[in-house]
């Protein structure tokens, strides 16, 4: 008996070796959009707990500067890493916390006159938001994530990219990059194809510093069903930006298109989008922005609301790590 279950055991380790050298293949295979592409950093959401070799968390409830309603927490039940996926979950709850950011809290950042450094205030929603500052940081390449993303007046999902060093001076006159907002899916649109909220922005913010701040960008209807899983993706190089959803491309900014106030006229300048980058990724609920379209104000119904990010990628490309230029779509 013992022999047979030795033997038995054998071959289900066998299998089992087979099977995980077939996902292996298989993962590395879908990993790599194309040859010209190298990944050089990715997290999968395989464990059961956030990877602080790779993120930290944020905890506020600042705002943002939008006026939103969350206050961001540590909470597992806010950020949770269960069956391969990062939930992002944003609960109807009355939350206490810091009114500034961590940065602010630090002295990274200066706080505006008359401000107390460690106040704290109350907000009617706890949400997550994670970053990957210190842990990851690029200039230049892919970033791509794949995503399901909530239904709902005044819910604002977001994957994006900050400064790592603020370079060029205070938000925004370093930078921003966003590779994927939504507002209010779902909710009435009179100017959507199908009269619902089905688009998602791909934005850069610069110039100065706020109020002296400018945008542009783009917007695009994601595929059916809207909160469905999609791929959202940005390919950055000197002195261009190209985005995609589901390996589509809808939008493309070059460097004559944006600027920094501290090198504004300077020939051949890519400046903001010269220095390190991080990643972002956070649930809002309300702000200036969503509570301002589709049926207006946010809904405080049908929560929780969930984003689920399937998998976060980072690419190099491969014979131009230095600009990213050489992989430039023509």
């Amino acid at each position: 008996m013992r022999k047979f279950c030795n033997s038995f055991r054998l071959a289900i380790r066998l299998s089992g070796l087979i099977f995980a050298l077939a996902f292996t293949q298989s993962a590395a295979t879908a990993k790599s959009p194309d040859a010209s592409w190298n990944l050089i950093w990715a997290d999968e959401f395989n464990g059961t707990a956030l990877d602080q070799d790779k993120w930290n968390y944020e905890d506020d409830c600042w705002g943002g500067g939008n006026e939103e309603r969350q206050c961001y927490t540590l909470k597992t039940e806010n950020v949770e890493i269960a069956n391969g996926l990062l939930t992002i979950r944003a609960i109807k709850e009355k939350t206490r916390g810091f009114a500034n950011t961590r940065a602010a809290r630090d002295g990274e950042v200066s706080l505006a006159p008359g401000t107390k450094r460690y106040a704290r205030v109350r907000r009617p929603f706890s949400s997550g938001r994670i970053v990957s500052r210190g842990k990851g940081d690029w200039t230049y390449g892919r970033f791509e994530a794949r995503m399901k993303l909530p239904t709902g007046q005044g819910l604002w999902p977001a994957f994006w990219m900050l400064p790592s060093d603020y370079a060029y001076g205070g938000w925004a006159a370093s930078g921003e990059i966003d590779i994927m907002e939504a507002i209010n899916l779902g909710m009435t649109c009179e100017t959507c194809e199908g009269g619902r909220e089905d688009r998602v922005y791909g934005t850069l913010h610069y110039g100065g510093r706020w109020p002296d701040n400018e945008y542009s960008g783009a917007n695009v209807p994601v595929p059916a069903p809207v909160d469905g899983f999609h791929t959202y993706t940005v390919e950055w190089s000197a002195g261009r930006m190209d985005w995609y959803v589901d390996g589509v491309h809808y939008s493309t900014k070059t460097q004559d298109q944006w600027h920094t106030d501290n090198v504004k006229g300077t020939p051949g300048s890519d400046a903001p989008f010269d220095r390190p980058f991080h990643l972002i990724f956070n649930l809002a609920v309300g702000g200036n922005w969503p509570e301002g379209e589709n049926d207006v104000g946010f809904f405080a119904t049908d929560f929780p609301k969930e984003m689920v990010v399937d998998w976060v990628r980072v690419y190099q490309c491969a014979a131009d790590p230095e600009t990213g230029k050489a992989c430039q779509k023509k």
